[in-house]
């Protein structure tokens, strides 16, 4: 296995000597302005470490692997039907996990806690981390500060199997062998319509995808807020297309909610607590939420629900609350069509959030319990207070030694280069962090007029008002 793991290593190397473009990394230290010495005094710029920077992104990553394999123990589990009622409660913690509405376990756990990956084995690629990843990776391939449509087209093509070239997939060892994109929803038909030549926007458009309000692009898109801090006008500018390849109105500014408060998370006063922060960053991004809009009334009336509820514990009623008036009764403008709907799944990410009061460990409890898909909001909220925390906090935070840093792409995702030719899996966290410096080199330079202090190791990222 390693001898072949080295061939493709080896073959991947001259592949990428062979078509790469002549441009390098170092013209963006070119493009560095002179003044950066007296920019580093100025009280208009944030100024962020990147080397703690390399250690939050790593804590993101780890962060968002414990809550998406933990959240997929009870991913469909409860999803509002007869079949599935009642819903989890905080006594379902530790027990059996029961089987999703698909009539399956999991293979990976048999009772409902937090799962883990310790070294010597790669934490399995999943859709809520795999796309990201390959954003990531096209934006080092393509040494821009912005993905234009055709290479995002040309990417998905790329790096997601169709559900005709798929390999076969065995989910437990007594399985029939299946073939298996691991693509749904929406996120499947813009895979068709690429096919096709169509690129986003037109992706997500309803006329040529009826999925488009699912919600594929809020756990897809995360990383654009975490490549351009600070400035969250420039991570919707970097996250645009990557949404609207799936999404579409609602759907699409929930995206967005999440990219703004990744992007803000690098910019919130440290002094506040963790609960404290987590409420500034979800009240900065819910401005961008139209007023009229499904999800604005949404994150309004749980947010009142969670200030008016004596028992702070009890999240159990508000996702109940939720389950009667969204689910039920179509208020607020929304009507429920799935389980993998965009509304009733924010609706269940921000009751973790709010009841989780920034702390990891009880935020991604809550979400797994929560109910409908479970594993997409405990990853979102996994991933940004895994970069609020960063790693050794998050590992802190669970109780945790050190934990499996190794990343399995190629369990979901085809055609990347293989950065860990002698162990399983095909990258790790801090290689995947550190490389993600050099992008964000690149977006603080050409997007935001900002400057790198290369004495210091720092960014200077003007503040806007």
């Amino acid at each position: 296995m390693i001898l072949i793991k080295q061939l493709l290593f080896f073959v991947s190397v001259l592949a990428l000597f062979s078509c790469s473009k002549p441009q390098q990394a170092n013209d963006i230290q070119l493009s560095t302005k002179s003044n950066s010495q007296s920019r580093n005094t100025d009280t208009n710029v944030t100024k962020i470490s990147k080397r703690d920077y390399q250690n939050k992104l790593h804590g993101f990553w780890l962060g968002q692997s414990i809550a998406n394999w933990t959240g997929l123990i009870t991913e469909m589990d409860k999803v509002g039907t007869a079949q599935t009622m009642p819903f989890y409660t905080d006594d379902d913690w530790g027990k059996p996990d029961l089987k999703a509405m698909w009539g399956e376990y999991v293979p990976h756990a048999k009772r409902i806690d937090f799962y883990f990956v310790k070294p010597g084995q790669p934490w399995g690629a999943d859709d809520d981390t795999d796309i990201e990843y390959m954003y990531q990776f096209l934006y080092e391939e393509q040494q821009t500060s912005l993905l234009t449509a055709q290479q995002i087209q040309q990417g998905w093509l790329k790096h997601i199997y169709s559900e005709d070239d798929a390999p076969l997939y065995k989910k437990f060892t007594d399985s029939k062998p299946l073939t298996e994109n691991f693509l749904w929803e929406s996120n499947q038909q813009a895979r068709i319509l690429m096919a096709q030549g169509m690129m986003p926007p037109n992706t997500s458009e309803p006329e040529n995808n009826n999925k488009y309000m699912m919600i594929d692009a809020q756990l897809t898109t995360e990383i654009f807020g975490l490549l351009a801090p600070v400035q969250s006008d420039v991570a919707l500018k970097m996250s645009y297309l990557p949404i609207r390849a799936s999404a579409k109105f609602d759907a699409q500014w929930i995206s967005e909610f999440y990219v703004i408060m990744h992007s803000l998370a690098s910019s919130v006063d440290k002094s506040l607590t963790m609960q404290q922060q987590t409420v500034w960053l979800a009240t900065q991004a819910r401005k961008h939420l139209p007023d009229n809009s499904y999800s604005a009334k949404m994150y309004d009336f749980i947010k009142n629900e969670y200030e008016n509820n004596a028992d702070k514990n009890n999240w159990e009623k508000t996702r109940d609350m939720v389950f009667d008036r969204y689910q039920q009764n179509n208020n607020d403008g929304y009507i429920y069509q799935a389980p993998f709907d965009a509304g009733i799944n924010f609706s269940a990410s921000l009751i973790s959030l709010f009841y989780g009061e920034g702390d990891i460990v009880k935020t991604i409890k809550i979400g797994t319990l929560t109910g409908w898909d479970s594993d997409n909001p405990t990853a979102t909220w996994g991933g940004l207070l895994g970069f609020m925390l960063g790693k050794t906090k998050v590992e802190q935070a669970f109780g945790q030694g050190e934990l499996s840093e190794t990343y399995w792409i190629h369990r979901t995702r085809r055609n990347f280069p293989d950065h860990t030719v002698d162990e399983h899996g095909e990258d790790k966290f801090s290689l995947m962090a550190k490389r993600a410096l050099t992008i964000i080199d690149r977006v603080v330079v050409e997007q935001m007029n900002g400057e790198m202090d290369k004495q210091n190791d720092l960014w200077l990222i003007p503040n806007k008002k």
